[in-house]
């Protein structure tokens, strides 16, 4: 099968495209608000030349890659981004997102988190992990919107900021085996556990 990085996708709202040299300005938006990244582990950047770096480095290096999804949210009446949603084509699936904060609460990162999980599953793409910090349920509430199910709970030093957090793990298997769960963090960190309450 021949695939195609970052395919195309047209929601009700939303583009979701490949970052260009021409998003400049709004990778910039989206990667230096501090609020946006508090629970993310890079630092915010911090000019146009770390914004430079970031597009070079996060998308137009893996837009090279035979396979991958590293989308620009964009809105349809302008087609700027205000957002992003990546996925991992490690063995997690690592699905991730971020959002400016003038956009929360509208539902967009959903909309754009179905379609995204929707061409992963035409793609055979087995499975989707995510994690949150237990102190952003906000993100945790978007995984299970996504239909992801909480799997287990653990620690980490978080790098490059390098601070101890404990993460909830959510899953989805887009193939239908239910059962499946991503192990590679539980067996990795001396402190895990299940939350019952979850």
């Amino acid at each position: 099968m021949n695939f195609v990085h970052t395919p195309e996708i047209i929601t009700e709202r939303l583009i979701l495209r490949k970052f260009t040299v021409n998003d400049l300005d709004a990778l910039f938006f989206i990667y230096a608000d501090k609020e946006v990244n508090t629970y993310l582990p890079w630092f915010p950047i911090e000019n146009m030349e770390g914004a430079k770096v970031l597009l070079e480095e996060r998308y137009l290096k893996a837009y090279l890659k035979p396979q991958g999804y590293n989308y620009a949210v964009c809105l349809k009446q302008n087609n700027i981004p205000v957002g992003y949603v990546n996925v991992s084509m490690d063995d997690s699936h690592d699905f991730g997102y971020g959002l400016c904060k003038e956009y929360w609460h509208k539902g967009i990162v959903t909309e754009a988190g179905k379609a995204v999980a929707a061409q992963l599953r035409k793609d055979n793409i087995p499975y989707i992990t995510a994690t949150h910090d237990v102190n952003n349920n906000r993100s945790g509430n978007v995984m299970k919107r996504l239909g992801m199910k909480y799997q287990y709970s653990y620690e980490e030093q978080w790098q490059p900021k390098d601070f101890l957090v404990t993460f909830r793990l959510y899953q989805l298997n887009l193939d239908g085996k239910d059962s499946r769960v991503y192990k590679k963090y539980w067996n990795s960190s001396t402190v895990h556990f299940v939350e019952t309450d979850m």
